[in-house]
């Protein structure tokens, strides 16, 4: 679905700014760069800005009109900094535009489109387009650097496709994180209740006490690291206890 999310920039006059969209591309899983007519490209400068993103200008297709890097493409969605007298369907939010970009990428191509540093995109640019696209920011200082907007619409793209089902996306989590499995909190709780009738805590069963210590440490939710702490500290007190 990712690879059927197209970048395209158009005349970007900085080969630093490309660099640096290609590492904002790759951060989101966008690998899939098309540029219009830059000035420079391949360059030293992009190199060094992409920052380990390189395989994506590798693989960057460089065409000589914005109507041959769009031509397949189902939704063709144009940043905008400003609102154009167009009769286009406009997204005042990106998270709506990335919504509608990832359902139609399931099944084919998608292109989201960023004009030049300075002037943005021309008004027969923005004819190419099926959509446009503004990114919300300060009215008295709304100026995005060109890689930052494809950042922000990269962001949300990609956070649509991970809260699909389909997306098998992993979070990040720590290892100490990692929760115990069910032997280990049954073999704690069974740890526990011994300690307790050998302490004289309890001195016949009780199903009752044993239940609500069982669901303080569900609601607790502890890692398996931590887990395996209570365990050592059950078993040093177990040691103190009269044999």
């Amino acid at each position: 679905m990712l690879s059927n999310i197209r970048i395209v920039l158009v005349q970007t006059f900085h080969p630093g700014n490309i660099g640096a969209a290609a590492r904002a591309m790759k951060t989101m899983g966008l690998t899939n760069l098309v540029l219009v007519n830059p000035r420079c490209f391949p360059d030293e400068e992009a190199t060094r800005l992409a920052a380990g993103a390189t395989d994506v200008l590798e693989k960057a297709l460089v065409v000589t009109s914005l109507e041959d890097a769009v031509q397949d493409c189902v939704q063709v969605v144009g940043a905008s900094a400003r609102l154009r007298s167009l009769p286009l369907p406009h997204f005042d939010e990106p998270d709506d535009m990335a919504e509608q970009v990832i359902s139609n990428a399931t099944n084919a191509p998608v292109a989201l489109v960023f004009g030049r540093e300075r002037s943005g995109l021309t008004n027969d640019e923005i004819r190419c387009c099926t959509h446009q696209v503004s990114i919300p920011a300060n009215p008295e200082y709304g100026i995005l650097n060109l890689s930052q907007a494809v950042q922000i619409l990269a962001y949300e793209t990609h956070r649509a496709w991970r809260k699909r089902d389909a997306s098998d996306f992993s979070y990040q989590r720590p290892l100490e994180a990692t929760p115990p499995s069910r032997e280990q909190f049954v073999h704690f709780q069974d740890h526990l209740g011994r300690l307790m009738q050998q302490s004289g805590f309890l001195t016949q069963p009780h199903a009752r006490t044993e239940e609500q210590l069982q669901a303080l440490f569900s609601r607790a939710q502890p890692s398996r690291k931590e887990l395996s702490l209570l365990r050592g500290l059950l078993s040093a007190f177990e040691a103190h206890l009269p044999k």
